[in-house]
C-alpha cells in the first residue's frame, strides 16, 4: 500500500466494541476501574482490533535500523560501526530487548532500512514464521536497505524526499505483513548511533521548540558532548528549513530512515487495525511524524513508559497518550515496550477469564459522580 493509498482510508476506532468492553469490565468481581490504566488499555485495544474479543496472544517487536550520518559531527559517545553490531545482536537474540522479548513470548523482527555496512542474517523474503510460544533464535533480519545510512544533515538534507516516503511505505507494509501473520500486537523499536539527535530535530519542529528543550544526553554524552548535539541540531534545522506542516519534509531533512518507518508502522498499523505499543522518546518522535500525517493514528498507539529523555514526557502530553510504566528507562531497542506485554496479557486474562458478579451471585458495584 502507498502512502497516498494509506491516509486515504477513513481510520476510526470502533466504540460499539469499545462499549462492549467496558460493559465486561465492569461486570467483572472486582473494584470497578481497578486495574487503572490497564483496563483502558483493553479497551482501547477493542477499539484497535474492532472486537471486544481481545486477543493478544501473539506478539511482536518490529525494529527498525539505519544509520545517521550526523554522527560524523560529534554527537554520540559511541562510533557508527555499533549499529551495525547490535543490528546482527538481534538477529541471534543477544539484545535486551530480546532477553525480554523472549520473556514476553514476542517474536523480533529487525528490518535495515540504512544499516551502513552489509550485514550477515539479512534476507529480502519477509522472514516471520511463529509457531505458538516461539522463543526460538535466530530472528532473520528482514533486508529492506534503502541506503548505507543517511547524510549528515549539517551539510543538506539527511535523505531525498523520495527515499522518506519509501521508509514510510516499509514501515507500512511491515505493519500489513505482520497482520498477515497473525500478529495481534507490535512493540515499536528502534536501533540507530545518532537517533536521540535525529529524534531531537524532528521533535524540535514537528513541536515548534528550541532544540535545547528537547535534546538529552542519548546514550551518555558529556556536558560539552551535549552542547554540541543542540548546537549542530539547532544549526541542521536552520540551513535545512523543514516544513513543519509537512512531516515528510521534516523526516527527510532531519530525520533517518528508523524514524521514518516507524511512523509508517503506525499508520499502516491503524489501517489493518494492530495496537503499537510505543518505546520510548525515539519511537514518540516517530509517532509525532505519523501523527502530523494523519491524526487518527494516535488513537491507535499505546504508551508503554515516558522515557529519561527531556522530551519524553512532553512528546507523550502532545500525542495524548498516558504512560503505564514510570521506571526511568531510556535503553531504547523498543524494550519499554516490550516491558508493556506482560502486563497487558495478564490484564487480558482478568478480562477474558474472571467471573463476573452475576456469576457468584453479589450485587454490582456502581458508578458514581
Amino acid at each position: 500500500m502507498t502512502l497516498r493509498e494509506a491516509l486515504s482510508r477513513d481510520i476510526c476506532l470502533d466504540e460499539e466494541a469499545m462499549e462492549k468492553a467496558k460493559k465486561n469490565w465492569d461486570s467483572i468481581a472486582k473494584p470497578l476501574d481497578s486495574l487503572g490504566l490497564l483496563e483502558k488499555a483493553i479497551t482501547r485495544i477493542a477499539g484497535i482490533m474492532g472486537t471486544a474479543d481481545v486477543d493478544l496472544s501473539r506478539k511482536a517487536v518490529a525494529i527498525f535500523c539505519g544509520d545517521n550520518g550526523i554522527v560524523a559531527e560529534g554527537v554520540t559517545q559511541t562510533g557508527q560501526e555499533v549499529t551495525a553490531v547490535v543490528t546482527e545482536n538481534f538477529s541471534q537474540g543477544e539484545s535486551c530487548v530480546c532477553l525480554m522479548a523472549r520473556e514476553a513470548g514476542a517474536y523480533v523482527l529487525p528490518v535495515d532500512l540504512g544499516v551502513a555496512e552489509t550485514l550477515e542474517g539479512a534476507v529480502r523474503q519477509f522472514p516471520l514464521s511463529i509457531p505458538e510460544g516461539q522463543k526460538s533464535v535466530p530472528y532473520p533480519i528482514w533486508d529492506q536497505k534503502l541506503a548505507f545510512g543517511t547524510e549528515n544533515f549539517l551539510k543538506g538534507p539527511a535523505m531525498a524526499r523520495e527515499a522518506a516516503v519509501q521508509a514510510v511505505e516499509c514501515g507500512i507494509e511491515t505493519a500489513r505483513l505482520l497482520k498477515e501473520h497473525g500478529i495481534g500486537i507490535i512493540a515499536a523499536g528502534e536501533m540507530g548511533i545518532g537517533n536521540t539527535t535525529t529524534s531531537s530535530a524532528v521533535s524540535a519542529v514537528l513541536l515548534g521548540v528550541d532544540p535545547c528543550e528537547v535534546t538529552g544526553r542519548g546514550a551518555g554524552l558529556s556536558r560539552e558532548g551535549l552542547e554540541r548535539k543542540i548546537s549542530v541540531i539547532r544549526e541542521g534545522i536552520r540551513r535545512n528549513r523543514p516544513d513543519r506542516q509537512d512531516a515528510i519534509d521534516v523526516l527527510s531533512k532531519v530525520g533517518g530512515f528508523d524514524l521514518a518507518g516507524l511512523a509508517g508502522l503506525m499508520i499502516g498499523a491503524a489501517v489493518y487495525r494492530i495496537p503499537v505499543v510505543l518505546d520510548g522518546f525515539i519511537t514518540g518522535a516517530a509517532a509525532l511524524a505519523a501523527s502530523a500525517l494523519c491524526p487518527a493514528v494516535k488513537n491507535f498507539i499505546l504508551a508503554s513508559h515516558v522515557s529519561a529523555e527531556p522530551a519524553g514526557a512532553m512528546v507523550l502530553e502532545k500525542l495524548g497518550l498516558e504512560p503505564v510504566i514510570y521506571g526511568q528507562m531510556c535503553l531504547g531497542e523498543g524494550t519499554g515496550a516490550v516491558a508493556l506485554l506482560p502486563l497487558l496479557s495478564m490484564a487480558e486474562t482478568v478480562y477474558r477469564n474472571m467471573s463476573t458478579f452475576q456469576e457468584i451471585k453479589i450485587k454490582e458495584y456502581q458508578h458514581f459522580l
